[in-house]
């Protein structure tokens, strides 16, 4: 089968013919039909995650996907052939730019039946995402004040909608040029990002999904409550992080260098930091298949691509500026 892989750090990735995957008894085999470019994926590609992501390549990127079963392992019990499913994989499991993948059921949920394979495609890695930044850490409940930043981007433009479906009021910044979109998704409060200072607006908020880093993560720690908390998704990393991931002392202590100001910062002003790397779950798709089925998320699909143009779509994310996911179509 082709994948598009990666061969060497910065290079632009190859369309290579590679084996098809090795199907163990927990696994399940999908044909894919929809997989979404993410930011993970450039870094990745760029080699900005090569000390704490390391792979032996080349290695097939692709972190979501959308498609149908073709068969599966022994001591599977969720799924049979013909279901349509998707799944943001695991590491170990990595790589949707292709034509065939084998993933843990674990992993795995059968994909919303009101979407198309485009859209449902474009869900698991964000819609994850936002679901273990509100729900998981921020155990967000109703009447809290959340602010979403980058409102219309990949995961911004379903936080938005899973904050409201929660009972939060929610705030978010976005171009000019966004602000009514944004607003639609649900959000009660819309900053022009370029024109607007969000921390002289904002204050007393419960919880901030941060995807910008720097300067942006600073000011979101100050517009908290005491006690609220910023969960980050752009980094930098914790040493909560580096221990989950189960990283050697060196990269441990490198790590906590790189957090220590933001974390000595969120100390001072009585507030919490954290870092998140999302994990795969089937059970979490399940129930974001249960929300979008019921019309509480949608997905927000910016442009498609054909499989072999899936290097010119992951340079699209590059340039940004687009509302919501970049998906590849297979053939």
């Amino acid at each position: 089968m082709q994948a598009f892989v990666l061969t060497k750090y910065g290079d632009p990735l190859q369309l290579r013919d590679m084996p098809e995957p090795q199907l163990g008894s927990r696994d399940v085999l999908v044909r894919i039909e929809a997989a979404s470019v993410n930011q993970i994926d450039e870094k990745i590609r760029t080699g900005e995650f090569k000390q704490i992501l390391p792979y032996a390549l080349p290695q097939t990127l692709g972190h979501d996907l959308a498609g149908e079963v073709i068969r599966v392992g022994g001591s599977v019990t969720k799924f049979v052939a013909g279901d349509k499913v998707y799944s943001s994989p695991s590491q170990a499991q990595l790589g949707s730019f292709t034509s065939l993948i084998a993933i843990d059921e674990a992993d795995l949920a059968h994909r919303p039946s009101n979407v198309t394979a485009a859209e449902a495609g474009s869900l698991p890695l964000v819609a994850l995402t936002a679901w273990q930044a509100l729900v998981e850490r921020g155990q967000v409940k109703p009447g809290q004040k959340v602010l979403i930043h980058a409102g219309a981007g990949g995961v911004g433009s379903i936080a938005i909608q899973l904050a409201k479906h929660l009972g939060a009021t929610v705030a978010t910044t976005a171009s000019a040029s966004n602000l009514e979109f944004v607003r639609g998704l649900g959000a009660d409060v819309a900053i022009d990002y370029r024109n607007e200072d969000f921390e002289s607006m904002l204050s007393g908020y419960d919880f901030v999904l941060d995807s910008l880093g720097g300067e942006n993560l600073e000011k979101s720690l100050r517009i908290l409550r005491p006690g609220g908390k910023v969960v980050g998704i752009s980094g930098p990393p914790d040493p909560a992080f580096a221990r989950t991931a189960g990283l050697g002392l060196i990269m441990r202590l490198a790590i906590a260098g790189l957090s220590r100001k933001i974390r000595k910062l969120a100390s001072r002003l009585g507030v919490q930091y954290e870092f998140l790397f999302m994990h795969p779950s089937g059970e979490q798709l399940a129930q974001i298949t249960a929300l979008v089925e019921n019309g509480a998320l949608r997905p927000v699909l910016a442009s498609t691509f054909p499989f072999e143009k899936t290097p010119e779509a992951l340079e699209t994310l590059q340039a940004g500026g687009f509302r919501g996911k970049v998906v590849v179509l297979s053939a």
